[in-house]
Formats: structure tokens, C-alpha cells, sequence
């Protein structure tokens, strides 16, 4: 409701993973190299872990863009909570693999020779799962024995868990060593300092159509940095719901004191974290933020918003 009158094709700040928006840090190229890497050189496991709101599943849907440029076969499994049935049925159809039986041996050789199929070829397969955090003990046991599937000098199968700090602490247990021990490549994302929060809020504006012309005034701009500790998650929901504002005040330039007041309305004006400015690696106050009760707040947000226009002239109404 507010694009055209900030010149805007397109909403900048959906929270939606959508991988043109991905803002590559540092860190996040250096996720992604990793990433790519272990993938071309069949490293076979690969570890991706970030705090919540960090971009990790933007970034895994930039992999998926490019391994199926690379008509590489995918499967992605972004729902965690399965027993060892439900996920071995889950990764056989999204692989595409047909397969009548429902025994456990049937399936596991069906994989093999497809996954053999593909390698005779030059060809490989790359199995993702997200919020593997969730993942129960015994589901991570028969993701490590996926890796068995292999030749004499390669893994047949590569694999990318992807997860929230807990699942490093997971995989310390010491019934799951051997997975660990697996583990060729680990990679993380981070929070952002504030000269990346900067760039990305003009990344994301600029992809949305924008023209240059000043939206966040620089004050703004630290506020929400600060406010947000640096979650680009939270960033969005921050400067979504400012343009808003701005746009119910008709106002063209987003100022602090549209942020405080956003920031009210989401509780997090008493939850600035003291560590927010520091650079991306130390940045460690993301339990500061509830999002749930952040998102409980957005109702609070809406009816301001309704009764904003109703108090609006005919001609400025949404």
C-alpha cells in the first residue's frame, strides 16, 4: 500500500527467504563458499548453523538457485520433525526416486543404485534439511548412515544440515561422535554490524525499485540497527512497519522518531541490546528478542495503522 508513494515495484522488506535479496556479508560469502565447495568436491557432510533470523535458509535458497542451474538433483527437507520412515519417504519423493516397497532395505538400495546411476554419470545429489535441530537422535543416526552410500574414493550422497546454535550442542552428545566426526565442513552466519545493516536496508530498497532517494535518514537507519541487534529478520519487521508509518503520516523520509515509536509497538524500545554495535562475530544478543511476542504486538500495530485512516482526508486514505 505504500510502494508507489516511496517509488517502490515491490515490497523490500518481506520476510520471506527470497535469495535476490540475499545480502552477502563477509561471513555469508564466506557460508556460501563453503557451502558450494563442499558440495563440487563431495566432501559429503556439510554443517551450516546461525541464530535465528540470520539468513540461513535465504542463503540455502540460494544454493538450491544454483544447484539447479548446475541441474544438479536436490532434496530439501524443511520440516524437521519426521521419524526415520516419514524422512526416508520424504527424501525419496522430493529426489524424484520412484519406489513401490515400503521396507527400509528396498528403499535404501533403490537410493544406492540411482545415487551409483548418477555418479557413472559425472552427476550428483545434494540433500538438504533445515531446523535439523529437530532432528531426533535417531533420525540423525540414519542421516550419518546415508553417508555409507559411497565408492571406494567418493560419497555418493552429499549432505547439508542446516540448524540454530542448539544443534552444535546437539551433536556434542556422545551417542552422536561418529556423526560429528563427519563433519568436513562447518560454516555459520551472523548478525550484522552496523555498516552492513546500512548497505543492506539500500541493497534491498534499491532491488525494490528505489531510485537513490533518501527513505531512512542515518539516525534511523542506527536505530533500527540497535533495536534489531543486528537480525536481518528483525530489520525487516522494523523497516516494513515504519514505511508503513511514514506513509499513514504521509511522511517521505522514515526519521527516529518513526523507529521509536515502531519499536513501542513492538516492545523492543526496554530490549536494546548493549553488544548491538558491535561487529557481526560478537554480536550475541538475538534471545533479546521475543518474535513471537513481536508478532502478537503487529495486531496492536494494525489497528493504529486502521485508525490512522480513518482520521486520514478522503484523499491521503490507504
Amino acid at each position: 500500500m505504500y510502494k508507489e508513494f516511496f517509488g517502490l515495484r515491490a515490497n523490500p522488506f518481506n520476510v520471506n527467504p527470497d535469495p535476490r535479496y540475499l545480502f552477502l556479508t563477509r561471513h555469508t560469502e564466506e557460508a556460501l563458499a563453503c557451502l558450494t565447495y563442499g558440495i563440487q568436491s563431495r566432501k559429503g557432510f556439510v554443517l551450516l548453523t546461525g541464530e535465528v533470523g540470520t539468513g540461513k535458509t535465504t542463503l540455502i535458497n540460494k544454493l538450491l538457485e544454483w544447484l539447479r542451474l548446475q541441474q544438479v538433483a536436490t532434496a530439501f527437507i524443511f520440516n524437521s520433525r519426521m521419524n526415520v520412515p516419514q524422512f526416508l519417504d520424504y527424501m525419496m519423493a522430493d529426489f524424484g526416486i520412484p519406489c513401490d516397497s515400503r521396507s527400509k532395505s528396498q528403499i535404501l538400495l533403490r537410493l544406492y543404485n540411482w545415487l551409483l546411476d548418477r555418479y557413472r554419470a559425472g552427476e550428483t545429489a545434494v540433500l538438504i534439511v533445515d531446523e535439523a535441530q529437530n532432528l531426533t537422535d535417531e533420525v540423525l543416526e540414519e542421516v550419518r548412515l546415508l553417508t555409507n552410500l559411497e565408492t571406494f574414493t567418493e560419497k555418493l550422497l552429499q549432505i547439508v544440515l542446516v540448524g540454530q546454535p542448539e544443534l552444535e550442542q546437539k551433536l556434542k552428545q556422545p551417542q552422536l561422535r561418529q556423526l560429528r566426526q563427519r563433519l568436513t565442513l562447518r560454516a555459520k552466519t551472523h548478525p550484522l554490524a552496523l555498516e552492513e545493516t546500512r548497505a543492506y536496508i539500500a541493497q534491498r530498497l534499491r532491488i525494490a525499485g528505489s531510485n537513490g532517494q533518501q527513505i531512512f535518514d542515518p539516525e534511523a537507519v542506527a536505530l533500527i540497527h540497535r533495536y534489531a541487534s543486528g537480525i536481518p529478520r528483525v530489520v525487516n519487521l522494523l523497516c516494513e512497519h515504519c514505511l508503513v508509518s511514514a506513509f499513514v503520516d504521509q511522511q517521505k523520509v522514515v526519521t527516529s522518531v518513526v523507529v521509536e515509536a515502531v519499536a513501542r509497538d513492538f516492545d523492543l524500545s526496554d530490549n536494546t541490546a548493549s553488544g548491538a554495535m558491535t561487529p557481526a562475530p560478537q554480536a550475541t544478543s538475538t534471545e533479546k528478542f521475543d518474535l513471537v511476542e513481536a508478532l502478537r504486538s503487529l495486531a496492536t500495530l494494525a489497528d493504529r495503522l486502521r485508525q490512522s485512516e480513518q482520521d486520514l482526508p478522503k484523499e491521503r486514505k490507504i
